[in-house]
């Protein structure tokens, strides 16, 4: 009999119940004891949830208050000790103080979760760093889920996992150096779970999935001989990509199993089927876990026969990997257009999938004919709906050719016109786009799509917005000013809801980070722009001042990873749509006189494929696509763009092909050493590197943003120096902003002043306003 379970479930509620718990709490507004009793309300809710669904084991452990890697870290002892707190009395809010930073503590440094958008916080690896346990969170959710009746399969972050993931922050040679200790951890962890009597341990090891190099694939087989001698069945769960490269170690491994992702690596089964060994699991990932289209169920069911044939009871299903990157339950979209909804699966529906997909293997189709069903009509309603094409989108895609995705003139020559143009000062200062969305905004917006107040009423509540942003920007003296984009949800999903081809939903959340959610919207069909979509809004802005104004779009890139995309078409197809689509909202803000663009692509580097075989390919047609909507205005047409909190080392070749004539880029939580790529590969174009963290609440001084300059300016020349924040400023509240912007105006001040004394304030950059 084939058994069912999930890899893990999305914590932050279906309602956002724990972003709301948790904001709460930052502000002051509950105690510790009520966000812990939200969080046993919803741990308890989402394991009812599997278990109602059919899954024989509930996962246990994939919760977190804010990151499961740092989670791994507090179970483990394992917190930086900069922070100078006892790992094993750690607080919820020593806890935060890690994730989030405070007046004393700079944060942890953040990344990418691989290929998603989701964040983790970093390991810090020192050779003091300690593994001799941390907080019993952990057992106590296991007692929890017991006392509710559940089965629990706990769920680690892997070992190797971990330290890969992780930074060195001084004095050791290689992460490896602390592999012996780190086992040490895991075993004291996993012994207690032993001693606790549960039954399955899913450890989570994705780096299988990279091109890992001899001596990280050596250190598997040592580790987990180490781990199995005192611990209780280990399910070792790879994702995001095939792993045929490690069969024969996975074979090897002295684990209970393994699980495959069978959606990105569709076709590694063959490689693992054929002589599994007989004492092992096999759970198999034939659910999309990353994207909300429905399963095509007669398709499931023929790959899964004969691996049922093969393995019998051996055989688990499961989603390709955890749900956590989908959102939680599509019963509460009540307004979504019937047609699309039918289309779709959210993780709630997803554990249904898997439950009818194992009652069919077990009991037969027969005794799941209306799932089945159901689910045959909708994807073939999906397939032949004329929603999905548009032929005028088509034709214009075929008449793209290279040079569409060409500047005029290089850089060399552009940039000398845009600083005739601009005149801006030395180390000129900017934001990167947003400002703070206050309740005042969120409530009219609300009310807007409610009905209770009008196009115009609302209209005028945004200007007003706009009004401030552009007033505060003036009185702090920044150089280049931004609308501060008030009227946009989200910079994907406000765009989405103005191009053909993007669907929406009220209740689709799924956390980026912390208490950060985003609902993703879903690209179903070809893209396009029925009109302009920002125009107007910069248009205003760019009346109220006469400094250079931004205009603010969100690239093709960003706007493909960002949504759930069609699954019917390459991806890189979509991209170019969108480019299309993006190309002419890019013009025509500069016929409307905005002389300044931002094409933000912060998810340039998440799109990056796990093999480094397929980089070519994507990187080529990421750039091609981010060129194509930048490369239809004049020379003196200033495009900017932003990435953020990720690893640029690696395509900085690519990064600079794009071309953008400024990139900004989060640099503080390292600080600065993410700019130490660009400088060794001599980025040609300009580059302002974030100067302060704004996903912390503490507010650094001018001092510490000039030391930050400082370190710029041995790597980056100052005719090519921005100075700005690491992103932009939506989550933060009107008076952290202000003194951190007027801290980061004077540190530049600072800089401006050292240029004058040494007699160099004629550079190229221009003189400008002081």
């Amino acid at each position: 009999m084939a058994l069912a379970h999930t890899l893990g479930f999305p914590r932050i509620g279906a309602h956002r119940e724990l972003k709301l718990a948790l904001e709460s709490f930052w502000r002051g507004d509950s105690n510790e004891a009520a966000l812990r009793d939200s969080g046993r309300t919803l741990r308890a809710r989402h394991w009812a949830l599997q278990a109602d669904a059919g899954m024989d084991l509930v996962a246990v452990g994939d919760f977190a208050w804010y990151d499961h890697v740092l989670n791994t870290l507090a179970l483990l002892g394992a917190i930086p000790a900069r922070f100078k707190f006892d790992p094993k009395r750690l607080t919820l809010s020593d806890y935060f103080t890690l994730a989030r930073g405070s007046k004393e503590h700079f944060a942890m440094e953040m990344t990418k979760w691989f290929d998603t958008n989701y964040h983790y916080l970093v390991p810090e690896w020192t050779p003091n760093v300690c593994f001799d346990g941390g907080v019993d969170w952990l057992f106590d959710e296991i007692a929890e889920a017991r006392a509710q009746n559940h089965r629990a399969k706990v769920v680690l972050v892997g070992p190797l996992t971990l330290l890969y993931l992780g930074k060195i922050k001084s004095g050791l040679t290689h992460k490896l150096d602390l592999l012996p200790r780190i086992v040490a951890g895991y075993q004291n962890v996993l012994k207690r779970l032993q001693a606790m009597g549960v039954e399955w341990v899913q450890i989570d090891e994705p780096i299988l999935a990279l091109d890992l190099d001899t001596a990280w694939r050596d250190a598997f087989a040592p580790t987990y001989a180490a781990l199995t001698k005192a611990a209780p069945p280990l399910l070792l769960a790879t994702y995001f990509d095939e792993v045929r490269a490690h069969a024969a170690l996975l074979r090897d491994l002295p684990v209970a199993g393994v699980h495959l992702d069978l959606v990105r690596g569709a076709d590694q089964l063959g490689d693992f089927l054929g002589d599994w060994p007989q004492d092992r699991v096999l759970s198999v990932g034939i659910v999309d876990g990353r994207n909300i289209w429905r399963t095509d169920l007669d398709a499931a069911l023929v790959k899964l026969a004969p691996i049922q044939i093969a393995l019998g009871d051996r055989l688990w299903i499961a989603p390709s990997c955890s749900l956590l990157h989908v959102p939680v339950d599509l019963a509460h979209e009540t307004k979504l257009d019937a047609e699309l909804k039918s289309w779709l699966a959210f993780a709630t529906q997803k554990l249904d999938e898997i439950a009818v997909l194992k009652r069919a293997l077990n009991h037969g189709t027969e005794t799941v004919q209306p799932q089945f069903s159901a689910a045959r009509a909708a994807v073939t309603a999906r397939q032949h709906s004329p929603r999905i094409h548009n032929g005028l989108v088509q034709k214009r895609l075929a008449k793209v050719s290279d040079a569409d995705a060409q500047r005029g003139a290089a850089f060399g020559a552009r940039i000398v016109k845009q600083q005739a143009k601009w005149n801006l000062p030395p180390f000129p200062t900017t934001t990167i786009g947003s400002f703070p969305q206050t309740s005042e905004i969120r409530q009219a917006r609300a009310a807007y799509k409610r009905g209770d107040i009008g196009h115009l009423d609302y209209l005028d509540k945004m200007r007003d917005e706009v009004r401030l942003v552009v007033r505060k920007q003036e009185e702090l003296g920044l150089d280049v000013l931004v609308h501060g984009e008030p009227e946009r949800n989200d910079m994907v999903e406000y765009f989405g809801e103005q191009l053909w081809g993007y669907g929406f939903t009220a209740n689709g959340w799924v956390q980026s980070y912390g208490s950060r959610c985003v609902k993703p919207p879903f690209i179903y069909g070809d893209v396009c722009r029925p009109e302009a979509m920002t125009v107007s809004w910069s248009q205003f802005a760019q009346s109220l001042t006469e400094k250079p104004m931004k205009g603010m779009l969100t690239g093709p890139v960003t706007m493909l990873q960002w949504s759930f995309v069609r699954d019917d078409q390459p991806r890189e197809t979509t991209a170019l749509q969108i480019a299309l689509a993006l190309r002419e909202e890019v013009c025509d803000l500069e016929k409307a006189g905005i002389g300044m663009i931002q094409i933000d692509e912060p998810a340039f580097r998440e799109g990056l494929p796990l093999k480094s075989r397929h980089w070519p390919h994507y990187l080529d047609w990421a750039v091609r696509a981010f060129k194509m909507c930048a490369s239809g205005v004049a020379d003196e047409t200033q495009i900017h763009t932003h990435m953020c909190y990720s690893e640029f080392n690696d395509i900085l070749p690519w990064i600079a092909a794009m071309d953008a004539d400024v990139i900004t880029i989060e640099t503080s939580r390292s600080d600065m050493k993410l700019l130490d790529g660009f400088g060794q590969f001599a980025y040609p174009n300009d580059i302002g590197p974030g100067v302060y963290d704004i996903h912390s609440p503490r507010v650094p001084n001018r001092e510490e943003m000039a030391r930050l300059l400082k370190k710029a300016r041995g790597v980056i020349a100052d005719a090519r120096l921005w100075v700005n924040p690491d992103c932009g400023l939506k989550t933060r509240g009107w008076p952290e902003t202000c003194e951190a912007l007027s801290n980061m105006v004077l540190a530049a001040r600072m800089l401006r002043q050292e240029l004058r004394e040494q007699g160099l304030v004629s550079h190229q950059v221009g003189t400008g306003a002081s």
